[in-house]
Formats: structure tokens, C-alpha cells, sequence
């Protein structure tokens, strides 16, 4: 068996000190090491041959027996072998050992220079939950990949300064460095208010203002659950013609995309894990048993097969062929399916580049059943996702997060109250901020986002909270704001508090002060 003695680089030897002293105090040198080897390989880097000397070795020294742990060294070597597809006697599994623990500390140190109040701790979080997505089959709502994607999104690096208000009795505004990592690790937003205080006129004014200050290339989605009335949107319309947003107006237009079309039309295997992603999301969404699953999964697979390759199948040909497979067994599957079908909520474009790239307003009618309303919405967040998953990180440069997009989700609570409904939301939460995504959720209430399972404020490092009714559940507040001990100014402020005002945990305000919210009709 051949050791395993390799040292860093030179510039490497000051970052294995600077990354060791950011975990608990007495951590030794070596889990470093493993953790930067490990972060390499999954960002899918390989070297070749002739890269084999691109780093010195003259910083840090590990031993064998010191940089693995015997227990787990067979572990390390076998990560090595898949990555590279050789076997565990290669001679060159030294070298790429080596060149992926300096190229992991390459990119840690980077990550963490970028981001001055990102932790370790976020760090693991973040990468153990990426980690365990790509072992977890794809019923656990992670992204899968797609090798024929051929999207691509605009991104703005600049700074986007936004203009939230104005401080009491007073023409100073108030302005939130919304992509400004030194500030804040995410530019996920919460938003907390009863119908009436001005949240959603608060939200549209955000909307257009990050659309323009971004020069129109950072784009948007709302996603309106409740839908839209014929005398609401007419006063929507100055702010579609602002922000050149397209309405669409489910059923009466389709939502344009196929919402199959994130599934890779090319890899096999990947095809595979689609198909599977996409059966357990219209599955648990319309409250669907195994028995159910497997006739969609087949079903679906067929229409694939019958198709010529980068050709995707719709809700119609789906349902015919269910229809084929169950014969006179009618169910809430095969109902939920025709409905898709019959009321061709999706069209069947399959390529988001138009999309992506574009404003939009979805309004899902109410008078749609709830099961083709909470299908449908999640079949799109879903294809967001997975869209925006397959894509390369965005820079942070200067201190800035480069921006592609905001998903708004209005009416959250409703999502909120369904437990089977949180498993792709907090994936989207923790994992898409890379990617130059923010999300923002709209609630009337701030108990709705601290669910037992999970706590999605937490998550939304901005929240603003105008009146709400369960203003005194101090503990929700508390989470809600971010606030460790109970704080009277905020509670004084909430007895104040009137339409049209908030408190805020932003930091370039004084938290738990009032401050008047800028709203799009009366910008």
C-alpha cells in the first residue's frame, strides 16, 4: 500500500492556519485538509497529467497516518477512484490527492474572503446538505442534473441599493444593500403583514426597483397562488408596463413552459432520476399512494421512449397513456392528470431561455381545484430550481452578489401550513443564494415561517414585519427579526405600528424602529 505524504503549497500553508482558527478551538490541522480535499471533488474539478505540478510544495506537511485516519482512509482513496475512474494501486492517486486538497483551499479561502460574516459552520451546513442531496434518490426534492440544458441568464455584479423608506416624520431615506455580502450572507426576503398594511404594494415596489436598478437584467417571478381578479388587474397594469411583465393567467393562458422540460433529454441515468423527481412531486403534492407513483413513473417513461431525442412529452400524451395503463381504474391520479390535461395549465415549450430572461405574473385561478393549484405551483418552482441548480455559481466580487433573478411566492402561509409542502422550499432556501437567486416570501403572519421542522425565517437573513395579528408572540417575533433576547423597543413599535409602516432587522437601520415602507402607488 503506497503512503500518502504530501504538502501544500506555499500560499496554502497560511490558509490552512486562517481556515483551522474559523473552526472550534482545538481542531487540528489535518480536518482542514479533508474537508477542503472533499469540497474539491464535489465541485466537479479533474485534473490532468500535465497539471500534476501547477502547485509548489513547500507549505503545510501531512503525513499519511496524519491527513487520513486509518479508519477512513480507504474512504478518501475510494472518492479518488470515482472521481477519476482508476483503480486504488494508481500511481497518480498521490498527486491528485494533493492537487485537490490546495485547489479546495483555494476556493474555501476565496468563498470566505468574499463573505466576511459567512461562518464554518454555514459553510458545512450548506455543503453537507449538498452532499446528501446527490445520495439522496430524487424523491428528497433535490436538483437533478441536466446535461442538456442550454439556458442561459443575464446577471448584474453591480451593487443594488434599494430605497425601502423613510425614517418617521422625516425625508431620510432608508436604503437596503440588497445583494451586499458584507452584510448579509443571503438576500432572501420575509415579509410579514395583515391584508390591508401595504405588503404586497411594498413587495411590487421592491420588485421594480430591483428591476431597474439592475438595468432590467436581473428578472422576476410572482407567483400568486390566491389569482388575480379582473378589477385587480387593471390596477396592476402600470406596474406590468413598468417592469414589462408578462400576465399569465392560468388557466385562461398557459404557463409557458413544459414543466417537464427540466428532466435531461440525453444522460440516461439523469433522465432516470427526472422522471422520478417529477412523479413524487405531482404524487405528494396531490396526496398520492406508491401503488399511484408507479403508474405515473410508468406512463411518463413510455411517452419518453416514444419521443425522438430533446423532444418532451405533455400533460395530454401523459394522461392518454395512464389512461392505457390503469384501463378502467379511475382515481384521483388519473383525475388530477386529465385536469392538468383538459385545462392545459402548461404549454409545451422547452426552452426556458425566453422565459428565464423575462418578468412574469403568474395567477393560478381560484377556480381551479386545490389539487391542480398546489401541483402546478410547485411543478414550476420546481422547474426554477432545477433551472437555475444546473447553472455555475455567480461571482461576489467587491463585496457583491451577482444577481439573476427573484422568485416571489405571495400568499406563503398557505404553503406553510402543509408540512409535505417544506421539503423543496428549504432545499431552495439554503441552496439556490449561490446561484444569484433571491427568494421572497409573503405571509400575513409571522408564525407561519416558524414551522417545528424547520424555521424558514432563519433562512431570510431581511425580513420586514408590518402589522400583524399575532403580534404578541413574542417568540415568533423573536425569530422572526433575528432578535436573540426579547426586545421592548420592538414590542413598543408593534403597539404603535399602523398601515403603510414596519420594523426591521436590516443593517443599515436601528432594529425594532418604526420606519414608513415605500409602496408602488404611492412612489
Amino acid at each position: 500500500m503506497q503512503q500518502i505524504n504530501i504538502k501544500t503549497s506555499e500560499a496554502n500553508k497560511e490558509v490552512v492556519r486562517r481556515l483551522t482558527a474559523k473552526l472550534p478551538l482545538g481542531t487540528s490541522e489535518n480536518v482542514i485538509a479533508r474537508i477542503a480535499l472533499a469540497y474539491s471533488l464535489g465541485s466537479g474539478k479533474k485534473f490532468s497529467s500535465s497539471e500534476f505540478n501547477i502547485y509548489d510544495s513547500k507549505g503545510k506537511e501531512y503525513k499519511d497516518h496524519i491527513l487520513f485516519d486509518p479508519k477512513y482512509r480507504d474512504l478518501y482513496i475510494a472518492l479518488i477512484c470515482q472521481h477519476y475512474g482508476i483503480y486504488k494501486t494508481d500511481d497518480n492517486i498521490p498527486k491528485y490527492v494533493k492537487l485537490h486538497i490546495d485547489h479546495g483551499l483555494d476556493l474555501m479561502d476565496k468563498l470566505f474572503s468574499n463573505n466576511n460574516n459567512y461562518t464554518i459552520i454555514d459553510f458545512l451546513i450548506d455543503n453537507l446538505e449538498n452532499g446528501i442531496a446527490h445520495l439522496e434518490e430524487a424523491s428528497a426534492f433535490g436538483s437533478v442534473k441536466n446535461i442538456s440544458q442550454s439556458v442561459e441568464k443575464t446577471t448584474f455584479s453591480e451593487p443594488i441599493r434599494i430605497a425601502i423608506g423613510n425614517k418617521l416624520n422625516s425625508d431620510e431615506e432608508i436604503v437596503l444593500g440588497f445583494n451586499n455580502t458584507e452584510l448579509y450572507n443571503n438576500n432572501h426576503i420575509a415579509i410579514a403583514g395583515n391584508s390591508g398594511t401595504g405588503k404586497t404594494q411594498f413587495a411590487l415596489y421592491l420588485l421594480r426597483e430591483i428591476c431597474e436598478l439592475s438595468n432590467h437584467l436581473v428578472n422576476f417571478i410572482y407567483l400568486d397562488f390566491k389569482g388575480l381578479k379582473d378589477d385587480d388587474v387593471n390596477q396592476m397594469k402600470p406596474f406590468f408596463e413598468q417592469t414589462q411583465t408578462a400576465f399569465i393567467d392560468v388557466p385562461n393562458n398557459p404557463f409557458p413552459i413544459n414543466p417537464l422540460s427540466f428532466i435531461d433529454c440525453i444522460n440516461d441515468t439523469n433522465k432516470a432520476m427526472g422522471i422520478d423527481k417529477f412523479t413524487d412531486i405531482v404524487c405528494k403534492y396531490s396526496n398520492l399512494g406508491q401503488k399511484q407513483k408507479g403508474s405515473l413513473r410508468s406512463a411518463i417513461k413510455e411517452c419518453f421512449d416514444e419521443k425522438k431525442p430533446g423532444d418532451y412529452p405533455n400533460f395530454k400524451e401523459i394522461n392518454e397513456k395512464l389512461l392505457e395503463i390503469v384501463g378502467d381504474k379511475r382515481d384521483s391520479l388519473t383525475e388530477i392528470i386529465d385536469d392538468l390535461s383538459r385545462y392545459n395549465v402548461f404549454s409545451e415549450e422547452k426552452n426556458a431561455n425566453k422565459f428565464i430572461n423575462q418578468n412574469m405574473y403568474l395567477s393560478l385561478s381560484g377556480d381551479l381545484s386545490a389539487s391542480v393549484r398546489f401541483t402546478s405551483l410547485f411543478l414550476i418552482i420546481n422547474y426554477i430550481y432545477n433551472v437555475f441548480m444546473n447553472m455555475e455559481n455567480t461571482a461576489v466580487e467587491n463585496g457583491c452578489r451577482a444577481m439573476r433573478y427573484v422568485l416571489l411566492i405571495d400568499e406563503a402561509h398557505v404553503i406553510f401550513k402543509e408540512k409535505k409542502y417544506h421539503d423543496i422550499l428549504e432545499k431552495i432556501l439554503r441552496e439556490i443564494r449561490s446561484k444569484g437567486v433571491s427568494v421572497v416570501l409573503l405571509s400575513q403572519g409571522v408564525e407561519e415561517f416558524n414551522q417545528s421542522s424547520f424555521d424558514f425565517s432563519s433562512m431570510c437573513e431581511i425580513s420586514f414585519l408590518l402589522d400583524v395579528k399575532d403580534k404578541n408572540n413574542t417568540k415568533a417575533i423573536n425569530k422572526f427579526l433575528g432578535i436573540i433576547d426579547s426586545d421592548t423597543k420592538v414590542y413598543r413599535s408593534l403597539e404603535k405600528i399602523q398601515k403603510g409602516q414596519a420594523i426591521s432587522n436590516i443593517k443599515e437601520f436601528t432594529k425594532g424602529d418604526l420606519f414608513k415602507i415605500k409602496q408602488i402607488y404611492k412612489d
